[in-house]
């Protein structure tokens, strides 16, 4: 079968198999040779041939809010399918697609939360700030922490250079000397805090 049978069409456009055999009588549906229907052919005929002040709650139905219809382009669009052009109407298909994408999506998502591959978005935010406030602490806190010890390397490296050249000189505080010590003292606290290791379980 080359198409769609009645009940799959039925249920494509939201109608009674009884309404899908009027049309198809009627001559409003587009249809294969060997009788199946071509789905969006036929949907292009009953657009043009559907009188929307004859259907039975047209007067009953109610203006789609824009939001909707943004939405369902949204949905539309990210999966590279035809969305409503704008300030234009949404049809019946376009929404019913629409909304079987976002519940596949749904499924998705659900999917993934059983098997753990999702987290709780409020406690990652959590969790990324914990994480941040701990560096911050980190790093207020390293002056103080290695003031001590770089005090001492920078005397003994003066000491070393001042023996090495003359004993009577005084030893120059370069700029490399500085750098090379701070750097030094930097990467160990890199180190330090690359061993964390977030748990968001």
């Amino acid at each position: 079968m080359h198409g769609m049978s009645e009940r799959q069409y039925a249920a494509r456009v939201g109608l009674s198999r009884g309404a899908i055999q009027k049309a198809k009588a009627a001559g409003r549906l587009v249809l294969h040779e060997d009788g199946s229907i071509d789905a969006d052919a036929s949907d292009r005929l009953r657009a043009e041939t559907t009188d929307p002040s004859k259907t039975r709650k047209a007067q009953k139905l109610k203006p789609v809010p824009e939001a909707a219809v943004s939405a369902v382009g949204d949905t539309l669009r990210e999966q590279g399918l035809a969305a409503p052009a704008t300030g234009g109407g949404t049809t019946f298909l376009q929404a019913k697609t629409a909304h079987e994408v976002l519940k596949a999506q749904e499924r998705r998502i659900r999917l993934q939360k059983l098997k753990g591959e999702l987290v709780d978005r409020a406690r990652a935010e959590t969790l990324v700030f914990r994480l941040a406030r701990e560096e911050r602490d980190a790093w207020v806190n390293w002056p103080a922490r290695v003031a001590a010890p770089l005090a001492a390397e920078l005397a003994l490296a003066l000491a070393q250079a001042a023996d090495a050249e003359n004993a009577n000189a005084q030893p120059a505080v370069t700029t490399a000397l500085i750098q090379r010590l701070l750097e030094t003292h930097v990467r160990a606290q890199l180190d330090s805090l690359a061993e964390v290791r977030p748990r968001l379980g």
